[in-house]
């Protein structure tokens, strides 16, 4: 195997809300995420010479990045300068530099944000989905006839941002109250989502030309507190030490029948392939009361921290994670027919 010179391009950016160290100085830079660190160690254990890039939302850090050279960039940008929805533009920014990098393009990278959107070409490709309506600041984009409890989240933004336990309506006044807020916050249309009581199950799938569904993974929401819904909204996710983070917990279930295990795989493909996803890609599903599996959306580059719920069903079906690490650049190489010898600069799309 060639050894390649691999940049590991992750963003971190400056908490303007931070105290200053002294006068003058720049607030505190936000520390990167783990899979970073872990990623660049797994791409060491292959035998690569991995190398850090960063960028922090300014232009220096986008020329620093246009200089750099590189036989590959395995892409773990999730913002440009703390806005998540610019990771459409940094996937851009790599294809007009010619560059070859993992994961998701532009255009699927955008495709999967834009809620709404996705939601449409769901339905075009026969795809489940609840039932859904956007309205910004008082104009209906889209409307179905939706009956409360309904979830109403951000339509383009993602990682659970805007979800919180709130985020579940079951009256005009909740409704409108949360719009409200959808639109302060995020100055983004609402989406306002038919609310799917049921279980929560997340499908990895690998590749691109022929791509694998990995082992489902369920996040157990049963011992949320009493009183809110059963949700993995961004309490669940992102804040450490409450009784929601602390007592949830993803697993491996094994009461899925067969016939079933099968849907949901095939359905995560169709999805992936739908919104134009490659390399590595996670579905999550809710898994309604009578059995029906409605995709609620599709996440390009999920997180590849060891512990996360790609990486755990990427061991549940035989790779160690130094043997997922490696595949997705393996496959993103042969994606675009690359030379691991040449000179760095790649071959764009």
């Amino acid at each position: 195997m060639a050894k390649l010179r691999i940049g590991v391009l992750y963003d971190f950016w400056w908490d303007e809300d931070e105290e200053r160290t002294e006068a003058g100085a720049r607030p505190k830079r936000k520390a990167p995420d783990e899979d970073v660190q872990h990623v660049y160690d797994a791409l060491k254990e292959a035998g690569h010479n991995p190398v850090f890039l960063r960028i922090d939302g300014t232009r220096q850090s986008l020329q620093e990045l246009a200089e750099s050279e590189t036989d590959l960039i395995f892409n773990l940008v999730e913002s440009f300068g703390g806005d998540d929805r610019f990771d459409t533009n940094i996937a851009a920014y790599l294809e007009l530099l010619g560059r070859r990098f993992t994961g998701t393009g532009s255009h699927g990278l955008y495709l999967a944000q834009d809620k709404a959107l996705a939601k449409k070409i769901f339905a075009f490709h026969g795809i489940r989905t609840p039932t859904f309506a956007t309205v910004y600041r008082g104009r209906t984009e889209h409307s179905h006839d939706i009956g409360f409890p309904v979830i109403v989240k951000p339509a383009r933004e993602d990682g659970s941002i805007g979800i919180q336990f709130g985020a579940v309506c079951g009256s005009i006044k909740e409704l409108m109250d949360r719009i409200d807020y959808i639109h302060a916050q995020f100055d983004s249309p609402a989406l306002i989502e038919e609310y799917i009581e049921g279980r929560e199950l997340y499908v990895g799938v690998l590749g691109s030309a022929e791509p694998e569904a990995l082992p489902i993974v369920e996040m157990d929401l049963s011992q949320l507190p009493e009183g809110v819904p059963r949700i993995a909204g961004s309490e669940v996710k992102w804040e450490e030490g409450t009784a929601a983070y602390e007592n949830t917990h993803a697993f491996l279930p094994e009461d899925l029948d067969e016939a079933l295990v099968t849907k949901l795989h095939e359905t995560a493909v169709q999805a992936y392939q739908a919104l134009q996803l490659r390399d590595y890609g996670r579905i999550d599903f809710r898994l309604a009361q009578d059995g029906t599996p409605y995709v609620l959306e599709v996440n390009p580059n999920p997180y590849l921290l060891p512990s996360a719920e790609f990486s755990m069903a990427a061991k549940q079906s035989g790779r160690e994670y130094a043997d997922l690490v490696a595949q997705i650049v393996d496959g993103a190489l042969t994606r675009y027919g690359a030379n691991p010898n040449g000179n760095g600069r790649g071959h764009g799309g």
